[in-house]
């Protein structure tokens, strides 16, 4: 089941040290008059470690330009993740367009297993083990937003624990 999109946090950039991954560089041609006229585009994604995580896409004449502008962009889209015991609290299915993506706690030691852009997401946001899987379109953009999405719809143990009056260890087996 798949469950709309709730309001999220939005993170100040300033106050985190953020670490970034590119996620893909695309060369892009406009045809013109003159000839093709050559840009980039590029997809990264940053995160602290800690449970914070973004994206953004830059779009430039030269690849460190863009990969800087994408840097930009995704300061300013910055979510809070809950991790519990370096994984996530619970599954969580989602999708952004045509890409659907689940994710699942996993075991300590496991590790991140996922692919390419889903992997650069988990790790950015401090997921240490988890399992995902891509099930729908793998284009990289449609992805990571997938998984972004996925990862604000999960629900923070401690809050739940708190509506409930009951301990931790009896919500999520944690």
């Amino acid at each position: 089941m798949i469950q709309k999109v709730k309001e999220t946090k939005v993170r100040a950039a300033t106050e985190l040290e953020l670490k970034e991954k590119v996620v893909g560089i695309q060369r892009v041609a406009k045809v013109t008059k003159g000839g093709r006229t050559f840009s980039f585009s590029a997809l990264v994604v940053i995160g602290d470690g800690h449970g914070t995580v973004g994206h953004g896409l830059g779009k430039a004449r030269e690849v460190q330009e863009a990969i800087s502008k994408g840097i930009d962009d995704a300061k300013k889209n910055l979510v809070k993740v809950p991790i519990l015991k370096g994984t996530i609290p619970h599954d969580q299915l989602a999708e952004f367009d045509g890409a659907k993506v689940l994710i699942k706690p996993a075991s300590t030691g496991t590790g991140v297993i996922a692919g390419g852009s889903m992997r650069a997401v988990l790790e950015s946001a401090g997921v240490h083990d988890v399992l995902a899987k891509s099930l729908g379109s793998a284009n990289p953009h449609n992805v990571v937003k997938a998984t972004i999405r996925a990862l604000t719809l999960l629900r923070d143990p401690y809050r739940v624990a708190k509506d409930r009056g009951i301990k931790l260890s009896k919500v999520f087996n944690g």
